[in-house]
Order: structure tokens, then C-alpha cells, then sequence
């Protein structure tokens, strides 16, 4: 997984981003980085922070070959119990409602499959956020999970306990089990949706996260489609990068021009359809940057550092995507939270994100939306701390939808919905199409060529 489920604010300001009124049960992904705050080094953090919780440490009972949590267990001696230990979970409980700035502390169970710890396990955790809550504060709970393993059970408990859900599915059965295959080279699509659809039974209506690689690139609409055809309220696509045997990009990551590709194709159905009924987080939190409001995602953020990694053994890590041990900060039983989060080490980490730039980035038009990108996917040469390898993908992606979502954001600051742009377009290219329908062979060509329409855009499809 790339990022967390859920998030911990909705935005600045009193009224959230100007896409809350549309999805008003969603909470933001990731945190909202306010860099006025940054902390000083051994400051106590009292600003807003995500962990990712490991239970299981990296143990799946899928095999995604995408996955890059799965080889973490050679961090660990042979033998290991992935298990998270009571005594490990009160400490990181107590730890974290200590060091967060309430009155809402968001917890954020990852894997690995989370769901292999097992219901008593989360139990223990609501009854210990109980014990250690101050009075007026409450919990919000979300657990990202590959769904195979959801039963009645499971949704009976995630329903009666009000956990918000994030399920990864990668589309359609063809496109999700060309990569989501069980530990014994079983697919697992049929399993994962019958998890969808049973939590929605129950009244939990998921997240859904789905991996940009090198086979769902390939089918952008089939892909979206088919989340929109199940009634999908919210969904994140997250581009696969890793190292492969030589240092390069591996052979399932996604190209760079096609994750591009793949997000405009997108953008231009949503933005002409489905603003008022899907969230997409890519363009929501574009959306959100475009109204002056700083990015809820680390991967869009000026600097990153508020999003850790805690395993099951206690370590916690600067992050999700730098879990080994140059990256350990230190035991939450020993150290707590809030030490580590504003640790020297921990404040370096999160500002290295922009210092250096390579000079294509700092002179990009776009570059206030993706700052770089994220510093783990800095795998081209060049000056400075290297460039994204996804560069000309979100060079490409922003510059398209950057006119919409300018658009977009001039409704809300007149107070008017972010979705009416849909109607807007629909009406303006309406008045196109019949601009072309009723141009004479002879007219100048509608294209401004100059040239007539017959010896110019005539018989070619537009």
C-alpha cells in the first residue's frame, strides 16, 4: 500500500475542502501538512500525524508480485511471531493519543493483511483507546485489507465498531488477478468481492485503492468503469514503482507516460460525469492545492515526515516506503511518539523531500502540485536529489487538468458546487460539435488552420 486509508484532518480552515459537501462522509487521505508548523527538532508535536500499524508485520496470505511490504520480513530473524504483542499494542495506543493533538486520534491498522490478527485483536485495541482517551476525544479506526477474509463476522464487528474500510481491488476480474494471486497461485478477485459486497450489506461502504502498473495501465476506463458500475463512492489509484534485479523500474511497475495516460483518460470521464457521485482522491486532493490549500498527501507535500511506520515488534520507522534500519527511529516503548516524530533524524527525513530539487523540477509549471513526487521514486539522474521516475506522467496529468480544476475552484469561491462543471462542459462542447456539424465544405476550417474544411479537418474523427 502507498498511503493510508484514511486521514486524520479534513482540510484547513472551518469548512474543509471544497469537496465536502459532496462527500461529506469521507475523511481526507494523508495528513494536511501546514509548513508554517514544522516543528523544532525535540519539540513536542502536538500538530497532526499518521502511523501505519503493522499487527502482522508484513505477512499476507496474498503473493502480489507488485508488493514491496511482503520482503520486510528479512528484517526479522527466522522464526518470527508477525504478531503484535498486548504489550506493544497498550504502548502504541497510550502513545499515540499522547503525542496527537485530538480531539479526533485516527488509528490506521495496515498490513501485510491486517485482517490475519484477528477480531479479538482489535477489540483489545478499542477497549485500550478507552482506557487512555481524555474526556470529549474519540477514536476513528480504518483498516486497509485485500478483503479476501471479510465474513459476516468481520463485517458484523467493523459495522458495530464504525471502522472506516479501504479495500484494494484492481479492477475488473481479468485486470485484478493478473497480479492478486494467492500464496497458492489462486486468484482472488471472486473472494475480495464478495468481502466488498458483504461489508456493504452490513452498511460499511469501502474505500477502494487500486494499483496504477503495468497491466491495469493498460485499460484505464474498463478499470474506472467497472468501479463506477459497482457503485464505488471513493477510490485512489496508486502507481506501482519498484526496483527491479538491475536498479531499474520493475517489470510490473507502471511507465511513466502511461501512468499519465492513465490518470487524463480518467479525469476526462470523471470531470464530464461522475464528479457528483465518485471521489477520486488523485484529483479531489489536486483539487484541494488548486483553492490555495495545502496537500493532505505526503506525496504532494512541500516536505513529508508525519506519516510513520510502526511494526509489530514495536519499531517504528520515518515511513511506509522506508522500512529498514537506516530509517528505524526507535521503539514506541521505550521512546513513545511524540520524541520520534520530532526527532532531528525524523525532521531531516521529511525535509530532504525538497532540498535539492533538480532545476527541471524547480522550474516546472506544475510543481506546486507535486513537489517531486515521492522521494522513494527518485530513481532518474540528475542534479540535485534525482528526478521522479513518474515526472513526465504527472507532468503530463496536471497540465491537462489543470484548466478544470481552475475552473472548479472559481465555483466553490463563489459558493458555487465543484460539480457544475459537468453541466458546463457538456453545454460548451454541445455548441462544438454543431459548430463542426454546420461548417460547409468550403468554410474556413473550425481548427483556425486557414485553410478550407475540405482540405483540412473533413472526414477525419474528432
Amino acid at each position: 500500500m502507498f498511503l493510508p486509508p484514511a486521514g486524520v484532518r479534513a482540510g484547513s480552515g472551518p469548512a474543509g475542502p471544497p469537496w465536502r459537501a459532496l462527500y461529506p462522509e469521507r475523511h481526507c487521505y494523508g495528513v494536511n501538512f501546514d509548513q508554517a508548523a514544522t516543528p523544532r527538532s525535540g519539540a513536542s508535536i502536538r500538530r497532526p500525524f499518521v502511523v501505519m500499524a503493522k499487527p502482522v508485520g508484513p505477512v499476507c496470505n496474498l503473493n502480489c508480485p507488485y508488493c514491496y511490504y511482503l520482503a520486510k520480513t528479512e528484517l526479522f530473524v527466522p522464526g518470527e511471531v508477525y504478531r503484535m504483542s498486548d504489550e506493544v499494542l497498550e504502548a502504541y495506543v497510550a502513545a499515540f493519543i499522547s503525542a496527537s493533538p485530538g480531539p479526533l486520534v485516527h488509528f490506521v491498522w495496515h498490513g501485510g493483511e491486517p485482517t490475519l490478527a484477528g477480531i479479538p485483536f482489535y477489540r483489545r485495541a478499542i477497549e485500550l483507546q478507552g482506557r487512555y482517551l481524555p474526556e470529549g476525544w474519540s477514536c476513528l479506526n480504518s483498516l486497509q485489507t485485500n478483503g479476501t477474509l471479510i465474513d459476516e463476522n468481520w463485517c458484523a464487528f467493523l459495522a458495530e465498531t464504525r471502522f472506516a474500510v479501504g479495500i484494494s481491488i484492481d479492477g475488473p476480474q481479468a485486470l485484478h488477478d493478473a497480479s492478486r494471486l494467492d500464496r497458492h497461485g489462486r486468484p482472488s478477485h471472486s473472494r475480495t468481492m464478495r468481502g466488498f459486497r458483504l461489508l456493504r450489506a452490513h452498511g460499511v461502504d469501502p474505500d477502494v485503492l487500486c494499483t496504477v502498473n503495468a497491466v491495469t495501465a493498460r485499460a484505464p476506463l474498463e478499470v474506472y468503469r467497472y468501479f463506477v458500475d459497482q457503485g464505488v463512492r471513493w477510490a485512489q489509484f496508486i502507481p506501482v514503482v519498484e526496483k527491479g534485479p538491475c536498479g531499474g523500474p520493475s517489470a510490473t511497475s507502471v511507465g511513466p507516460e502511461a501512468f499519465g495516460d492513465f490518470l487524463c483518460r480518467i479525469f476526462d470521464e470523471w470531470v464530464r460525469h461522475d464528479v457528483s457521485r465518485t471521489g477520486v482522491q488523485n484529483f479531489l486532493e489536486a483539487l484541494l492545492v488548486v483553492t490555495g490549500q495545502p496537500a493532505n498527501l505526503c506525496v504532494m507535500a512541500e516536505s513529508c515526515g508525519l506519516a510513520l511506520a510502526i511494526e509489530h515488534d514495536g519499531s517504528v520507522y520515518s515511513c511506509d516506503h522506508f522500512v529498514d534500519p537506516a530509517h528505524r527511529l526507535g521503539d514506541v516503548r521505550r521512546d513513545g511518539l511524540a520524541r520520534l516524530v520530532g526527532s532531528a533524524e525524523q525532521l531531516a527525513f521529511g525535509q530532504a523531500k525538497s532540498s535539492p530539487l533538480p532545476e527541471g523540477c524547480r522550474e516546472c509549471p506544475v510543481l506546486f502540485l507535486c513537489n517531486g513526487g515521492c522521494p522513494k521514486q527518485r530513481l532518474v539522474p540528475a542534479d540535485g536529489s534525482g528526478l521522479n521516475y513518474l515526472c513526465p506522467g504527472y507532468r503530463a496529468f496536471y497540465s491537462h487538468a489543470l484548466p478544470y480544476l481552475s475552473r472548479m475552484a472559481a465555483l466553490a469561491h463563489v459558493g458555487r458546487g465543484v460539480s457544475e462543471i459537468m453541466a458546463q462542459l457538456a453545454t460548451e462542447e454541445q455548441g462544438e460539435r454543431r459548430r463542426w456539424l454546420s461548417t460547409g465544405r468550403n468554410h474556413p476550417c473550425p481548427c483556425g488552420s486557414g485553410r478550407k474544411y475540405k482540405q483540412c479537418c473533413l472526414g477525419r474523427q474528432r
